[in-house]
């Protein structure tokens, strides 16, 4: 599959190749609905706590007598049934996480990347250079590769011009940087445009090129 090369101007300079196995692999959308519950359920804390009636502080005597009162029996009130008692069948501390092989989780990102080239959703630039240090001209540079879309860069390596573009699209709520190695499926299907430099496209194939 062929597509333009941009550069910071947004002017068509060349064509490149995306790489087959990359950008022209079998969509599986079973394995990408996979990783990304994996992903979601990995991201929970599982911190939520309720207290039971083991917990519950009081409830050290029997509230009334068993009999003749012409209330219902009561045993403590700490019962569930007692406003301020203890709870149960509600959420204590839990870890949500999920396993997935690595072989699985490439190839569904693998799959995410070709829906995105079938979509017409990736753009490769020459470079991203972060240039006047300056958040407009950034934002102006984005509106002429992607227009009004949601954009997520991929940057190779994290150096200098990764922090300066990290910088200045942090305010830039329709944008997002991030590294080659930590792509990950629920950004690639959150965003409408994945924004690739060709030192980063060599970097996608070295990270997912090979199954």
């Amino acid at each position: 599959m062929k597509v333009d090369v941009l550069n910071m101007q947004g002017e068509k300079i060349r064509q490149v190749d995306l790489p087959a196995a990359i950008f022209e692999a079998k969509v599986n959308v079973d394995l990408m609905h996979q990783a990304y519950q994996r992903q979601m359920a990995n991201a929970r804390l599982g911190t939520h706590q309720t207290k039971t009636r083991h917990e519950v502080a009081g409830g050290g005597h029997k509230p009334w007598k068993q009999k003749g009162t012409g209330r219902a029996r009561q045993g403590s009130t700490i019962s569930a049934q007692w406003v301020g008692g203890g709870r149960i069948h509600t959420p204590h501390p839990r870890k949500y996480t999920q396993a997935m092989p690595k072989k699985m989780r490439l190839a569904a990102l693998r799959s995410a990347l070709s829906v995105k080239a079938a979509d017409l959703g990736i753009v490769v630039v020459d470079e991203i250079n972060a240039g006047e240090l300056k958040t407009k001209a950034m934002a102006s540079t984005l509106n002429l590769w992607v227009g009004d879309a949601r954009a997520l860069l991929l940057m190779p390596v994290k150096d200098a011009a990764y922090e300066d573009v990290a910088r200045l699209t942090n305010n830039i709520p329709d944008a997002k940087v991030l590294l080659v190695n930590y792509v990950n499926i629920r950004d690639l299907l959150g965003f409408d445009k994945v924004v690739i430099p060709l030192k980063s496209l060599d970097a996608l194939s070295a990270h997912l090129g090979k199954e």
